[in-house]
């Protein structure tokens, strides 16, 4: 499952990441990087979008610090 985990922060960051830049300059880092293959492009907004309903869904039992009574 920490692997599991890694992956999803990991995905969470690349589109917040991404969100950020296209907010700051119009530039959609995802876009730029993978728009000569729309497929891929596609399944990592998917993929991204997934990762942060899981976070969301597993924070409370995963942090330390929301979990402490």
């Amino acid at each position: 499952m920490k692997a599991l985990h890694m992956l999803a922060f990991i995905l969470v960051v690349v589109g917040g990441v991404n969100w950020g830049l296209w907010g700051l300059m119009n530039l959609n880092l995802v876009n730029l990087l993978f728009s000569s293959m729309p497929g891929v492009e596609r399944l990592l907004y998917i993929f991204v979008g997934l990762s942060a309903v899981y976070l969301a869904a597993t924070h409370m039992n995963d942090c330390k610090t929301c979990s402490k009574k």
